[in-house]
């Protein structure tokens, strides 16, 4: 199982050339508040001291620790080879003494007790210890300052050692509460922020570092620990400065556990103190006054405490750490090269040939969008309906309720109709229903069919426009991939459907038109409607003999004559729909605006395209002509009324002329469901034809006739730079994925037991 250790700090080696921390791999974070001893605790496990030193706060970048046991007979990390460092220079030519004082040399390794290299200096091997601190300090005043700033990107440091365990520990920030220097007001909150980034990931083993010279029950380290490891399953604490608790007073509760107990122990250590770093006392001698003072101290407890016991816990407890998280690691990194891969194919390969390339992307687009709208695409849209669905529902459901919702006789008042009655039979009095009136309000009613109509060509057009947004997801990542060639093939798109737009408006009005050129009174559908007008014949006969003397004399007058009753043996007329009124109702009674006929008509509220139409507002008569209408219609006082009805003026009444209005309402109504269902049937068709077939028949000839031009295809193939480097880093990261795979793989299974 000591095989374990080495491959996670491979696996750390991988993802440090890539920046990626995507992989969450086991290692030991140490974590406590400002000088509890983490940096003391840290050189207590090397054996050398290394890292900066001092009051206040020192840590200012996490720094990522590899302790890597490598004995003198190790091969795979010594080497006798000398190690060059060329500066850069601008001098080409080549001069022995130049060159000489140029190139850094660096002895090998085979014959080194120990040594250190940085990630940010590649292959230099550091093996004075004071350079070492001395990098740190650099790197550290590189990218936080000079001045108390801390920041968050770590410092990676590997050190080679015959006296040390395998181990991957990670420095912190200690917890600090008062900002000081260039330390912004919320530096407490920072910290805090940087240290629950790394001990929220579930692989790691937090090391709780608490001074003893403090209450233990008020370590800011436990209390972090604790919130994101609330069952201590990987929680090791430990106590610093054992020999500077006050006199009289022990640990031996601490250290047992009776304080606060902690699952995987608590460890005392002794560190070395600041006048021991001035005097430099080495960390050997300090590790043997450290085992003496736990022998006299804490004699029956001095064999589980100390930096020694320490050190081998750690490495037992992140060995069994790793076995148990590796299996999960590896399927991990498996997921994650399916990812990587993917992403790295969606970017594209790298264009040599751009003709070639270009009439590949034209081609594809042209498929992609002519296939979304047949609804043959590969990825169908699951949220929205769009392309070809979305026309059929432009059609079928906003058209067409559109044309449903308007009543035939919306903004027709029985005023405007007896009105253009009386207009149509000029000077002479109307014995017959003239057809010029019939005609006249006929064509009003259908003209109110046209707006919808071009509306229906207006949503049809702007629905072709967005599916060039939504044609397939790898024709959108060329679309990202080449910004500027897509911008042309949005250009062209739009150009060709601007250009149909005209032809196919032009022959939706001419459809209308049609309808308008000819009232045809023979359709199929509006034959029954002929006996209207014989009914209407027979009934006025019938009227004038009611209203002679002589019927006066023998019959008394009813007291009302309902018009309905001129139309019992004609059916009511509908728009092509059963609408059987129920049993208690008189299947003959005309409805009108508001009636149920007309909510049969229109089972649900309707879409409509158009703002609402104003009612008709008829003009105002004339005093002389209300006179005369008042006279004819016996809305005068009861003696004109009287009068009125003891005669017949000229064959024509009142009775009459509500006769007539009734009877045009119904041929109106009657032809312009006709016509209404012609409409609703020709405009998707035209649409269809002149708007939507023809751009899906001429899109890749248009594309290839505006694009495919040799001296505009280096211009439009110019990826996108954020493009290029997401691709170079997918394929980093994959690349560093499958090297970890790799690594993984070579585990056997006796290396976990």
């Amino acid at each position: 199982m000591e095989a374990l250790i080495p491959v996670i700090n491979k696996l750390q080696d991988v993802f440090n050339t890539v920046g990626a921390d995507a992989i969450q791999l086991p290692q030991i974070i140490v974590l406590g508040t400002q000088s509890s001893g983490k940096s003391s605790v840290i050189e207590s496990l090397v054996g050398r001291s290394f890292l900066p030193r001092g009051p206040g706060i020192v840590t200012r970048r996490p720094l990522v620790l590899q302790l890597v046991y490598s004995p003198k007979d190790s091969k795979e990390h010594r080497s006798a080879e000398e190690v060059y460092r060329h500066q850069e220079t601008e001098n080409l030519s080549w001069n022995p003494l130049v060159q000489l004082s140029q190139t850094v040399f660096s002895k090998g390794t085979i014959n080194l007790e120990e040594w250190g290299k940085f990630l940010h200096t590649k292959e230099r091997i550091h093996a004075n210890f004071d350079e070492i601190r001395q990098e740190i300090e650099r790197e550290t005043d590189r990218m936080a300052g000079s001045n108390k700033g801390i920041c968050p990107e770590p410092i990676n440091l590997k050190i080679y050692s015959t006296r040390v365990v395998n181990l991957t520990l990670v420095d912190l920030p200690g917890v600090t509460k008062v900002p000081i220097g260039d330390q912004p007001e919320d530096i407490e909150s920072q910290i805090r922020n940087l240290i629950i980034k790394y001990i929220s990931n579930p692989n790691s083993i937090i090391l709780a570092v608490t001074a003893a010279n403090t209450d233990m029950a008020t370590s800011e380290a436990i209390k972090m620990a604790k919130e994101v490891d609330p069952d201590g399953r990987r929680t090791l604490a430990v106590v610093t400065k054992l020999d500077l608790m006050d006199a009289g007073t022990d640990a031996i509760d601490i250290l047992c556990g009776r304080v606060i107990p902690v699952k995987l122990g608590i460890i005392g250590v002794v560190n070395r103190s600041q006048q021991d770093i001035i005097d430099k006392k080495t960390i050997e001698d300090a590790l043997k006054d450290e085992a003496t003072y736990l022998q006299r101290k804490y004699p029956t407890i001095a064999t589980r405490n100390g930096t020694p016991y320490l050190a081998k816990t750690l490495n037992r407890l992140l060995m069994h750490h790793i076995r148990d998280c590796l299996p999960e690691l590896k399927v991990r990194v498996n997921v994650m090269i399916s990812q990587f891969q993917s992403l790295l194919n969606s970017y594209g390969e790298d264009v040599s040939d751009k003709s070639q390339t270009l009439l590949q992307i034209i081609t594809k687009f042209a498929s992609a969008y002519c296939s979304t709208i047949e609804g043959t695409a590969r990825n169908i849209e699951t949220t929205e309906l769009c392309g070809g669905a979305r026309i059929c529902y432009i059609f079928h459901e906003t058209f067409g309720r559109t044309l449903d919702s308007i009543h035939p006789l919306v903004g027709l008042s029985r005023m405007d109709i007896l009105t253009a009655i009386r207009n149509a039979t000029g000077p002479r009095p109307a014995l017959f229903v003239p057809e010029v009136s019939f005609e006249l309000l006929v064509k009003r009613q259908i003209r109110r069919l046209e707006d919808p109509s071009l509306r229906c060509v207006e949503l049809v057009h702007e629905e072709m426009q967005r599916i060039v947004q939504h044609c397939g997801t790898e024709v959108q990542q060329e679309m990202q991939r080449f910004p500027r060639l897509h911008q042309r093939i949005v250009d062209v798109v739009t150009q060709l459907l601007r250009t149909r737009l005209p032809a196919t408006n032009s022959m939706v009005e001419n459809l209308v038109a049609i309808e308008l050129a000819y009232i045809n009174t023979k359709h199929p559908d509006f034959h029954r409607e002929a006996a209207l007008v014989s009914g209407l014949l027979k009934s006025t006969d019938g009227l004038v003999e009611e209203h002679s003397p002589m019927y006066r004399q023998k019959t008394p007058r009813p007291t009302s004559t309902p018009v309905s009753t001129l139309f019992k043996h004609i059916p009511a007329i509908t728009d092509g729909h059963d609408r059987s009124p129920p049993s208690n109702e008189s299947p003959a009674t005309p409805q009108v605006n508001g009636s149920p006929e007309n909510k049969a008509m229109t089972p649900q509220k309707p879409v409509n395209l158009l703002p609402e139409v104003p009612s008709h507002t008829s003009r105002k008569l004339s005093d002389r002509e209300q006179h005369d209408c008042d006279v004819i219609g016996g809305r005068s006082d009861h003696t004109t009324y009287q009068k009125c009805n003891t005669k017949t003026v000229e064959g024509i009444s009142m009775m009459h002329l509500n006769q007539m209005g009734d009877l045009v309402e119904r041929l109106i109504k009657s032809y312009f469901y006709i016509v209404r269902k012609s409409i609703k049937d020709s405009v998707p068709k035209a649409v269809m034809h002149f708007l939507v077939n023809f751009v899906k028949d001429n899109l890749q000839s248009e594309l290839v006739t505006h694009l495919y031009k040799s001296d505009q295809a280096e211009n439009m193939l110019n990826e996108s730079e954020h493009i290029a480097q997401r691709r170079k880093e997918a394929a980093d990261m994959l690349k560093a994925l499958q090297r970890a795979s790799q690594i993984i793989s070579e585990i056997r299974e006796t290396h976990m037991w």
